[in-house]
């Protein structure tokens, strides 16, 4: 009798599509499961002059009409304290890239992935 995967479980194989799906794409890996006391960013990667932070949801369903608000102002503020601590650790090699926060929802059953590119702003200190 097979056991359900654990949310843990779901979630690292989230993660592990959205990296083949984005590096399919084009994009480089550069970084996965960043941590700092803020938080987590599930993947960090580049793609041109951007630097993207990228949370992935493993999710059994999400209607399309809410994607855009599955993550909240508290976990924007906190993905983007994350992305401070991660470009600050490693100025020397982001200087002149741009940043975006992407979001990536990865349905269990091998369904299609959708990828939702700049899917909020961060206010960035001048």
């Amino acid at each position: 009798m097979a056991s359900n995967p654990s949310s843990h479980d779901r979630g690292r194989a989230g993660e592990d599509r959205a990296a083949a799906y984005l590096t399919a794409k084009g994009y480089k890996i550069i970084d996965r499961n960043f941590r700092t006391r803020w938080g987590e960013v599930d993947i960090v990667c580049e793609t041109g002059r951007n630097i993207v932070f990228v949370e992935v949801k493993s999710w059994r369903s999400v209607a399309y009409e809410g994607l855009e608000r599955a993550i909240d102002r508290r976990k924007q503020r906190r993905i983007a304290g994350v992305a401070r601590s991660y470009l600050r650790e490693r100025s020397h090699t982001h200087r002149e890239m741009s940043i975006r926060f992407d979001v990536v929802f990865v349905p269990p059953d091998r369904g299609a992935i959708r990828h939702i590119m700049g899917a909020f702003d961060s206010e960035w200190p001048e």
